[in-house]
């Protein structure tokens, strides 16, 4: 059984090594096929521990981390996250941005990825102030090599969740990928929400 915590701040630290090993865990499988590194995701998790208004959603088995979801001012974010709502005209700060969702597979259709965004949309809520929830997805194409025969998008489920795809809200991502040796652009589009 799935236990579930929204926690924000110093409380995160100790889960920090957990947190990273699990990321790059998940995000190796497709569509993103990131070949991980443990320094960077430390690094990269510390903004979430640090940004005034931030959030973690941990899913635990026991006392071991099995996912997670993050959230955070998207004004705290970086220029690649944040310039195409400027360039759109939006006011960054009255939106927050939902970082993402891992969870390892086995743990999958239990309800855990619903209440991610219920829970770090609540956490918007009371922090108040915030017009619209937004996150971005990679895009591949339908016939990418690496393309499992069973892979199902996560589009409907977003929808479920009220989100709409902005695809004039588009940004590009680098990361190593499997079977690369450096790092490449990935493109990716904005999903949002009014909350």
């Amino acid at each position: 059984m799935l236990r579930l915590e929204r926690l924000s701040g110093d409380k995160l630290n100790q889960y920090i090594p957990e947190l990273a090993e699990l990321r790059i865990r998940v995000f190796r499988d497709f569509p993103y096929l990131y070949d991980g590194d443990l320094t960077y995701e430390e690094k990269y998790l510390k903004t979430y521990i640090e940004a005034p208004d931030s959030v973690i959603v941990l899913a635990f088995d026991g006392e071991h981390v099995v996912g997670a979801s993050t959230g955070i001012p998207l004004k705290y974010e970086t220029d690649e996250v944040k310039a195409p709502f400027i360039a759109a005209g939006y006011d960054i700060d009255k939106i927050f941005y939902c970082g993402e969702s891992v969870l390892l597979s086995q743990y999958r259709g239990q309800g855990a990825g619903v209440t991610f965004f219920d829970e770090r949309e609540a956490h918007a809520h009371e922090v108040g102030g915030f017009k619209y929830s937004c996150f971005c997805g990679v895009q591949r194409p339908e016939d990418h090599p690496q393309r499992p025969a069973d892979y199902q998008p996560l589009d409907n489920f977003w929808r479920k969740r009220g989100y709409e795809k902005h695809p004039e809200l588009n940004t590009t991502f680098s990361w190593k990928e499997v079977g690369e040796t450096i790092e490449s652009p990935k493109p990716m589009t904005f999903w949002m929400k009014k909350i």
